[in-house]
Order: structure tokens, then sequence, then C-alpha cells
């Protein structure tokens, strides 16, 4: 159920009523896309939730893509920044990051749920968002190579075979982990994962 908001701009500069207009468009289409899938956010049901006239729905978007592209670049910039903290403050070897990393991304769906939707199981046939996952994968990756400082005298072909298939392998636990299909608790499921991924990440190490 999205909540509605009542709106008082008095005293607010025009600047950051606009800003705080959109913010809570995308909030109330990230509790609709989270609750109802794509289908559930619409122009008229986000505007219903925010107490906010249309007019003001089309001063910060062009349409219902545009908005949902917003949902999801929100979520997906702050699971990385989560992800990306976690991986640095783990410490060096090899298993410590692998771990916080993994920790980390199964903590942030598991608090709210809705965040695993937008990010992985929603909107499947979406062209927008398609694209959006495309390009998520792609800077986690990244991400993985960038931070990885313990193979950075790896092949480069190497690196990115094994940043692939981690990250790839990622989205797949998350969405079996949304589905139930792990259990319910977390430290099991990324005890589990752990020495699978310190196993990966040994094949596809260069020998010295």
């Amino acid at each position: 159920m999205v909540t509605t908001v009542t709106n008082s701009w008095a005293g607010v500069p025009l600047a950051q009523r606009k800003d705080q207009r959109r913010a809570q468009l995308v909030r109330a289409a990230f509790d609709l896309f989270g609750t109802e899938g794509d289908v559930g956010v619409t122009v008229r049901a986000v505007c219903r939730a925010t107490n906010l006239n249309a007019r003001y729905f089309y001063e910060s978007f062009a349409d219902v893509d545009d908005l949902l592209a917003a949902v999801y670049d929100e979520v997906a910039t702050e699971l990385g920044l989560i992800a990306l903290t976690a991986v640095e403050l783990a410490g060096r070897g090899l298993e410590p990051p692998l771990r916080a990393g993994i920790r980390a991304v199964l903590e942030y769906v598991a608090a709210e749920p809705r965040r695993g939707r937008v990010l992985f199981t929603g909107a499947r046939s979406n062209p927008l968002l398609i694209e959006r996952r495309r390009q998520s994968q792609a800077m986690l990756t990244a991400m993985f190579l960038r931070e990885d400082s313990r193979w950075r005298d790896d092949e480069p072909e190497r690196a990115t075979i094994r940043a692939v298939m981690f990250t790839g392998a990622m989205s797949g636990i998350v969405e079996q982990w949304l589905a139930g299909a792990l259990g319910a608790d977390l430290d099991e499921v990324v005890d589990l994962v752990v020495p699978h991924a310190v196993a990966l990440a040994k094949a596809t190490r260069r020998t010295r």
C-alpha cells in the first residue's frame, strides 16, 4: 500500500520544490514497482500516491519509462556504493573482500525486497530496464576489476572472464534468494556461496 503524501510548499524555494516533487515521484514509483511491477507505475498512480498534479510529473519526467529509469538508477547507485564500501573495508586477502561483497548485496535486498525486484526480477520485458540492467552489470564488472588489487598483475582476459562470471553468478544468486529457493538464513547462504566464489577466483587466476 502506497501512502498518500500531503504537500506543503510554503516558504520553499522554487528549485527545491521541484527537487522534492521529483523525489516524491521516484519514491512512489519505487513503492508501486516493488509491489505491483512496472504495470502498476502509471502517471495517474504516482500522482495519486504523491498528491501531485500531473503537470508536476511532466515537470521532471518525459514519460513513465523516464521515471522507471530514475528508480532503477537510484537503487543501483545505492547498492553499488554499499558493495564498494564493504569490499574496501574488508581488508586484503582473497576471501574477505569476496565475502564482504556477497554479504553486502544479499543484505541490501533482504532488508527491502522491493530493491531486488527493481534491480533483478521485475519488468523483464521492458527494453529500457533490460538496457539499464546490462549497464549495471557492466558497471559491477568494472568495479570488480578496478578494486580487486590482488589480481591487477593477471592477464586482462583472465581478469575479465573472472569478473563477468562472478557478477553474472551474483545476479542469479540474488534472484534465487529473493524467490526463497536458498532458504531464509542469510549467514548460511553466504557461507555456501563464498567457497564457490573463492574457487572461481583461484581457477581463473594465472598460475605462477
